[in-house]
């Protein structure tokens, strides 16, 4: 399992509320719209992050992490595993505090890279569910 309960409290309760979320546009059949709408749902300020760079319920959106002008607290990837490495790496450069690889998506190389630069990190998990459960 790549990340244990203790990891996925902090993230989602202690890490900060700016979550970047890479992959959301506004097309409300995708899974990242939906989680966005949980996250936000739970006080969370989602960025969207996605070529398009589409304004997503109100936020502004950024084509790349390295777009965004202020802190971004998680980075939620909703991209290929193949892309997902490239995602955490520059989640760690914009100096992100956690990465959270959603569902399906899993690049183990990355997430040691990303543990050992210090960040939080899940995978393979997704937010909208572990929130939920928390109450």
């Amino acid at each position: 399992m790549y990340g244990d309960e203790e990891t996925i409290r902090r993230i989602l309760t202690e890490l900060g509320d700016t979550w970047a979320v890479v992959g959301l546009s506004n097309n409300q059949g995708r899974a990242a719209h939906r989680v966005a709408e949980v996250l936000r749902r739970f006080g969370k300020r989602v960025v969207p992050v996605h070529p398009k760079a589409e304004t997503v319920h109100g936020e502004q959106g950024y084509a790349a992490l390295s777009d965004i002008p202020f802190e971004v607290d998680v980075v939620d990837v909703f991209v290929n595993s193949d892309l997902a490495g490239q995602v955490a790496d520059e989640a760690v450069a914009k100096g992100a505090r956690a990465v959270w690889f959603q569902l399906g998506v899993i690049d183990e190389a990355a997430y040691e890279r990303t543990r050992a630069a210090g960040l939080d990190m899940v995978m393979d998990r997704c937010p909208a569910i572990e929130i939920s459960s928390l109450r």
